[in-house]
């Protein structure tokens, strides 16, 4: 079979990419989770009635859990039971990059909810700065709490509308045979009970689990548009929209108190999140500035998406599509072997072949190492070894685990250049983790885009005197030391 053939969801049930575009559903790859999101603050924003009444149901969720903690109700129990989502996993989106199996929504996630429901929401409905409520809150100042987190919940929360957007395509696109009856769990919440209850729907099917397709127009690449980064870095002119010189006076000096003398970033960004928990309304008056340019929000969304579907989907499947030609996927019976092989075959498609140009979009570098692992999980499509991404052995995570049984197992790192680390990660990271999961053998694969980055990685390795080591793969994808014919656009 052509291992290019069944990589995305059109492939695997024969539709054109033009139906899904047109639904208005993102072409999902099948293999390996793509690093996009869907953003609450989309629906908040969208001039769409539904996707209005998809936010306004988080909100009212959020505010049925905020008054059952009011009432003392949250015991861990109901914190299980109310808090606690496993990963949407069959939208294939997400932050895994190696399959769709992420970790949900555990009791970390419930328990920093819980605790800031009477703070940060305690005015749910209420609002006198915002025009509405937001779930992003959370993330301004609860650290461990990101975008793959409120993505998640969002997602579960409007499970059943995926439900139905999907089971509207397969309807109309799909042939029968493609597509079953499942019981979806925890599409529906009963506030008077407080319980969630499944429902079944006819869906596409994988294997023996479903697929949910998801609207391109909620999903958005790197953060939701209301971010602690953002936050941070425009926290000192959040004051001056507040009217109240006294209140803004208070604020400035309790930042003052709890900043160290010559702070560092670190130290800076945790004196800002004191203050705005001291301080809730900068948060509101931050969130405010966001509503009033929420239409930037669904520029950048959209930019994001179209890019996103021009890297994954049509450069990186082209470049399977030229491995396919190639002795690519004939594998050998070793681990070190197989990812070395794999490792080189990419190196002389991207060097010689014109494959770096996958890695560059309106004639700028792509440099961002997911997008490079996210490629390696892909070529590795349809192989008979395990191929586990994130390893956690005790010491730490590994980009890739290679492996046939318990002793036949590689770790492959996959680097950028331009990575601030890379010399400590040469030095010691792999080295470590190799121990830690009993692989024996381990591969460093890093890739450069400039002269200058050429010239940094070699220097690293002259001086850490691993210069010529078979096990490090350097991987030429500048542009401009290629002929004129294979140039990027």
């Amino acid at each position: 079979m052509n291992p290019a053939s069944d990589l995305y969801f059109s492939d695997v049930f024969g539709v054109a990419e033009s139906d899904l575009d047109e639904y208005g559903a993102f072409n999902v790859s099948l293999v390996v989770d793509l690093p996009l999101f869907i953003d609450p603050f989309l629906l908040f924003n969208s001039q769409h009635p539904p996707y209005q009444a998809l936010h306004t149901l988080i909100i009212d969720y959020l505010k049925y859990l905020r008054d059952q903690s009011l009432a003392g109700q949250l015991n861990d129990g109901r914190l299980r039971a109310l808090f606690c989502f496993s990963e949407v996993q069959q939208n294939w989106l997400g932050f895994s990059q190696t399959d769709n199996r992420g970790r949900g929504l555990g009791m970390d996630f419930a328990r920093a909810l819980a605790d800031n429901l009477n703070k940060l929401f305690a005015d749910f409905g209420n609002e006198n700065i915002t025009r509405s409520s937001h779930l992003e809150k959370l993330c301004l100042i609860r650290a461990g709490v990101g975008r793959d987190m409120i993505s998640d919940f969002t997602t579960n929360l409007i499970k059943r509308f995926l439900c139905e957007f999907t089971e509207g395509f397969a309807k109309k696109h799909l042939d029968p045979a493609r597509c079953a009856t499942f019981s979806v769990e925890r599409v529906t919440f009963y506030p008077a009970t407080g319980t969630w209850a499944p429902g079944k729907y006819l869906l596409p099917k994988n294997g023996s689990d479903f697929v949910l397709l998801t609207p391109k127009d909620l999903l958005t690449k790197d953060d939701t548009w209301i971010n602690k980064e953002d936050f941070i870095r425009e926290y000192h002119d959040i004051p001056t929209a507040i009217g109240d010189a006294e209140l803004r006076d208070r604020i400035d000096a309790y930042f003052q108190s709890v900043l160290p003398r010559r702070p560092t970033k670190k130290e800076e960004d945790e004196a800002v999140r004191k203050t705005a928990l001291q301080f809730p309304v900068l948060i509101d008056y931050f969130i405010k500035h966001k509503e009033d340019t929420g239409d930037e929000a669904e520029r950048r969304s959209i930019a994001k998406v179209e890019a996103s579907m021009a890297l994954y989907i049509r450069q990186f499947g082209q470049l399977v599509e030229m491995l396919r030609t190639t002795e690519f996927y004939r594998e050998p019976l070793a681990s070190k072997d197989a990812a070395l092989e794999k490792v080189r075959f990419l190196k002389d498609v991207i060097e010689n072949k014109g494959g770096h140009r996958i890695f560059y979009h309106n004639g700028q570098a792509i440099r961002k190492e997911e997008d490079l692992q996210i490629l390696y999980r892909l070529v590795w499509h349809r192989t008979r070894f395990d191929v586990s991404r994130e390893v956690n052995d005790g010491r730490g995570p590994a980009d890739f685990k290679v492996s046939v049984g318990a002793t036949n197992k590689t770790l492959v790192e996959m680097k950028l250049a331009s990575n601030t680390g890379l010399r400590r990660n040469l030095e010691k990271q792999v080295e470590i983790y190799q121990k830690a999961s009993d692989a024996p053998t381990a591969l460093k694969v890093i890739i450069y885009f400039s002269q200058a980055e050429q010239r940094r990685v070699a220097a690293i390795l002259r001086q850490l005197k691993l210069d010529g080591n078979p096990d490090i793969v350097l991987i030429d994808a500048r542009v401009d030391n290629k002929p004129s014919g294979s140039k990027a656009a």
